[in-house]
């Protein structure tokens, strides 16, 4: 019996291996046959293998903020957040460099209340789908069909918030509608039309946006991005989460292990270390993606030197591709590490197709464009995290197709629109409106992660609370 188990593992795991090499090797014919039809497309394809790189250490490192939260408020366990502060402190030395190269692609957001407010709502949600907006990428990427709807949620909810139009409209503050109007923008446009855009011509074009090396005048200058915007903005509010989590999560445990009765500083080191080491797969992959991200930032730079272009929009139109471009002959390209904006494009595109006029708003039509998918280069990197997570999944033995029931299946629609709407009202999710920010120097990110961390803290009571009664309900209806 023994043996014919071996065999049957064996038999698994060189089959799985056999997939996983189809998978790479499908990406690769798909990379040659874009270059053979124009060599600029190498640019599309950067993205692309950033993103299968991502899903790689994503999976590897089962990387998720949805269950960083989740796992210190329910169980009390700190490994998830640990790898996560790990990422951002080496994404923001990579960013550093780049930045001193000439390199950096990075844009602030505007700093205002809506940044916590959609952090919250996008915090609450990633509780009920079990994943984060990359977490839903590389759980899709395992097999995990709840995750699939959760894309989907996402995509489709912020493709409707930002074009929907309707009574609400006039719910939106008469100041947002007289700063909106006030604007100078293209005739193909009308900002009083749609609450979406008025909050946006009307509220977010008025905020600033900034770094913190500018904040403090120091803005260009060498000192500004070492000091201002990787030490205080990313390392040392890393440094002290880290010794936060150590204290109220980690230390009672480790001291219990070493049966000491007192810990020197050199002692209190040495457990803040093995909190950050605890997770060998957990912290390799917060360091490779807090490489990788940087790099990624570097290429996109590197290359938009190259083609002389300031957006992919300017390389599609040179490739005789406009259909799809934004009024400003440009598409959503940020040239690092973003999740939400190229899904809400993917649901935009669909409905386009589907009939539904949705140019003639500023999310679309001015800002970020539609598209074709297959001319997405922000979509292939999202793609490419699916297919990066379904290769490393497979060689690993853990890709399995796994049927939602109905519960966890409206859990993901449910949860997948709220993040939909978080990630537009905060104009990211967790990885363009915190990950990305902070590392670059844009202190936003941190009141975003504040915002996701109480939305969070919500669900999780919230969940609690609907498991409890579902469990008491279910004993009531076997007692009858």
């Amino acid at each position: 019996m023994l043996g014919t188990q071996t065999e049957n593992t064996s038999w698994l795991s060189k089959s799985n291996n056999r997939y996983a090499a189809g998978v790479v090797s499908f990406v690769i014919v798909c990379s040659l046959m874009a270059l053979s039809l124009d060599s600029r497309f190498l640019y599309l394809l950067v993205y692309a293998w950033f993103g299968v790189i991502y899903g790689v250490l994503l999976q590897y490192g089962r990387f998720c903020m949805a269950s960083a939260v989740r796992d210190l408020f329910a169980v009390k366990v700190p490994r998830m957040a640990v790898g996560m502060m790990i990422a951002v402190a080496l994404y923001s030395v990579v960013a550093t460099v780049v930045t001193l190269a000439g390199f950096s692609t990075f844009h602030p957001n505007a700093l205002g209340w809506h940044i916590m407010i959609g952090g919250a709502i996008f915090g609450f949600g990633i509780v009920f789908t079990g994943g984060c907006a990359s977490g839903s990428l590389y759980k899709a990427g395992e097999g995990n069909m709840s995750s699939m709807l959760v894309i989907l949620a996402i995509s489709f909810s912020q493709a409707i918030v930002v074009s929907a139009s309707g009574w609400w409209d006039n719910m939106v503050p008469q100041s947002w509608v007289s700063s909106a109007v006030a604007k100078d923008m293209p005739s193909e446009l009308s900002v009083t039309q749609g609450w979406f855009d008025i909050f946006t011509a009307g509220y977010v074009w008025d905020l600033k946006g900034t770094t913190m090396a500018e904040l403090l005048g120091m803005g260009g200058t060498a000192s500004g991005a070492i000091f201002a915007n990787a030490f205080l903005t990313a390392i040392l509010p890393v440094t002290v989460i880290l010794v936060l989590l150590y204290k109220f999560y980690f230390r009672k445990g480790y001291v219990r292990r070493t049966g000491k009765t007192a810990m020197s500083m050199k002692d209190e080191l040495a457990g803040l270390w093995a909190m950050c080491t605890s997770s060998k797969n957990t912290a390799l992959a917060g360091i490779g993606l807090g490489i990788f991200a940087g790099l990624h930032m570097y290429v996109t730079g590197a290359l938009r030197d190259h083609y002389d272009i300031l957006n992919f929009g300017d390389l599609l139109a040179a490739m005789g591709y406009q259909s799809g471009l934004s009024i400003q002959d440009t598409v959503f390209d940020p040239g690092y590490w973003y999740i939400t904006t190229q899904e809400a494009q993917w649901g935009g595109w669909v409905l386009h197709q589907l009939g539904v006029e949705n140019m003639g708003n500023i999310y679309f039509g001015l800002e970020n464009g539609l598209p074709n998918p297959l001319l997405n280069a922000p979509g292939f990197m999202s793609i490419g995290i699916i297919l990066g997570a379904s290769v490393m999944a497979l060689t690993r033995g853990e890709f399995k197709w796994k049927k939602p029931s109905i519960e966890s299946a409206i859990f993901a629609v449910v949860g997948g629109t709220l993040m939909g709407i978080g990630a537009r009202i905060g104009m990211g999710c967790n990885i363009g409106a915190f990950f990305a920010t902070v590392t670059n120097g844009d202190p936003s990110g941190w009141i975003y992660l504040l915002g996701m961390v109480i939305g969070s803290y919500v669900g999780v009571k919230v969940f609690a609370w609907w498991m409890d009664w579902s469990v008491a309900r279910n004993q009531s209806e076997c007692a009858l």
